[in-house]
């Protein structure tokens, strides 16, 4: 098998969507039956996301395998339904110490070690690893062109450019073409001055994707074909829309696909976008589901960017608009709760998060949910704070809490230094490292066979990904089951609770794993569908009771 590449990169100003962009160019490829990988390349010096701040990063992305990586990683699954592994991600810290760790280990045998070749060869390899089996493989480098931490990856790029011949490898860029309203006209300088950069690193772009509010009209394209030095049929438009699911679509109307095959010199045949018609036009619907998100960073909604798109899969599959009301959770401490502002929700989902701030709040709200028979998902922390609420509300335990946020309660959740995965030993400790140490990846989850969740999956085993280091305690699960708290899904050896669900309650149901990370288009991940059908029939209860 041949196997080609197409390089994706990105110029004038981050937050483009270089990792749309790398998406949907391999789902229209995979439309043509192709087989597609996705890499990324991150130029930051952290080893991974996975201590970053939501602030600074965003959502961090966990693969099957338990590696945390890069959001645009969850945009690779979700849009090709290819996993993504450990291997389709690297950073230049995690570059550097791989370099260093073998330095220290005499492998360059005395030589000095430099930037060219030794870290360029190191980034050219992770670009190879495990490519032999694909056609075509992705790699969308993070940042903006012009970037110093950038530098190397660029030049590695355009090494292994030379190395393979242009006729296996190509370079695709997005820039950014604003138009002035006030002047009635598109600026070509902006991307102009992104390609000569790139031009100035070595790479001359064989594609041109321009991002816009409206189409780029003949006159401009020319232009940029001009000073670009880029054919005009290779000049592209990439407008707004009011959906991403709509853009591989938008951009096989444009003749991207063909180009990129043409280039390639493959024989182009009409791509099967049958998995992408239900979201090329938005559901009509004058009466959305309104859905609660208790989150801890209410203006930053990229940190739960998988669990926003996985609401969206499910929404489809149920052919209901939604609407998702974001709250505050430090907004429903118990001194400032505002039950009329939660009475006009569907249904209410507590994600997870770390740290003690906002979690009272969130206890308020899955107190409220359980009360009112509002459906209602508690995800991660959400599912241990719902354990930790049952016990205080319920159960009478007042100084129930987890360890996490202090050591003098009654621990219902707690530290687990030790279980099980894939018959080995894994182990962590309070005093470790941050990043890394956590239960990360896919691990399986025994569902009990007359439970709300087994009607959910329909299943007795599945497997889901999880992201971190607290477990609810098993040691009074006899007291919450004899109370009505159900431990539904439990690891296989029964030490690690995987869900709990109120028996007394429609739609009530927390899991220490992460479902949005297992919601892809066309299969939506099958506790949104039921949440959201759970929903529905709890707002049209509200409908008839008015």
């Amino acid at each position: 098998m041949t196997t080609r590449y197409i390089f994706i990169t990105g110029g004038v100003l981050s937050s483009l969507g270089k990792g749309i962009a790398s998406s949907s160019i391999a789902a229209l490829l995979q439309a043509q039956g192709y087989k597609i990988k996705i890499k990324k390349l991150d130029p930051y010096i952290n080893y991974d996301p996975g201590t970053m701040n939501p602030y600074e990063h965003g959502e961090v992305y966990v693969t099957r395998d338990g590696a945390e990586t890069d959001l645009d990683l969850g945009h690779y699954e979700r849009f090709t339904g290819v996993p993504s592994t450990k291997n389709d991600n690297t950073t230049a810290g995690k570059i550097y110490f791989e370099v260093i760790q073998k330095e220290r280990a005499g492998d360059y045998l005395g030589k000095t070690v430099m930037v060219i070749p030794h870290i360029t060869d190191r980034i050219k390899s992770f670009i190879r690893a495990d490519a032999e089996n694909y056609d075509f493989v992705l790699c969308e480098l993070g940042g903006t062109i012009g970037d110093i931490e950038g530098l190397p990856f660029v030049e590695a790029m355009r090494q292994f450019g030379n190395d393979l011949g242009r006729e296996l490898c190509c370079f695709v860029h997005l820039t950014l073409l604003p138009y002035i309203k006030t002047a009635g006209e598109f600026k070509t300088k902006p991307s102009q001055r992104s390609v000569k950069d790139l031009l100035s690193l070595g790479i001359q772009p064989d594609f041109l994707l321009c991002r816009g509010e409206v189409p780029l009209p003949d006159e401009a394209r020319s232009k940029l074909s001009l000073y670009c030095n880029i054919p005009k049929t290779r000049v592209f438009n990439a407008i707004d829309v009011p959906s991403i699911y709509m853009i591989p679509e938008v951009l096989q109307k444009e003749g991207l696909d063909r180009e990129i095959i043409n280039f390639f010199r493959l024989s182009y045949k009409a791509p099967d976008m049958k998995k992408w018609q239900p979201y090329v036009a938005a559901i009509n619907d004058d009466s959305p589901l309104k859905i609660g998100m208790i989150v801890k960073y209410e203006k930053l909604k990229d940190a739960y960017k998988s669990l926003v798109e996985a609401l969206v899969h499910a929404s489809y599959a149920v052919k209901k608009q939604i609407e998702i009301v974001w709250i505050g959770s430090e907004e429903l401490e118990e001194d400032s709760f505002d039950s009329e502002a939660m009475e006009d929700l569907d249904a209410i989902i507590v994600p997870g998060g770390f740290g003690a701030r906002g979690t009272e709040g969130k206890i308020s709200a899955l107190k409220f949910a359980r009360e009112n028979k509002v459906p209602c998902l508690g995800i991660c922390l959400g599912m241990q704070l719902m354990v930790i609420e049952y016990a205080r509300n319920v159960l009478g335990w007042h100084d129930a809490n987890s360890t996490e946020q202090t050591n003098d309660c009654k621990p219902v959740v707690s530290l687990i230094t030790e279980w099980d995965k894939d018959g080995l030993k894994e182990s962590r400790s309070e005093s470790g490292d941050m990043g890394g140490t956590m239960r990360l990846g896919a691990y399986p989850c025994h569902i009990k066979a007359d439970s709300l969740l087994h009607r959910v999956y329909q299943k007795d085993i599945v497997h889901e990904r999880h992201r971190h280091r607290y477990e609810v305690t098993v040691d009074y699960r006899t007291n919450f089951e004899q109370a009505g708290l159900s431990f539904s899904g439990m690891s296989p050896d029964a030490r690690l609770t995987e869900v709990v669900e109120v028996e007394s309650h429609p739609w009530m149901i927390g899991v220490q794993y992460h479902p949005e990370y297992e919601s892809w288009v066309g299969c939506p991940n099958p506790l949104f569908t039921s949440l959201l059908e759970a929903a529905l029939k709890y707002k049209e209860g509200k409908n008839e009771k008015n």
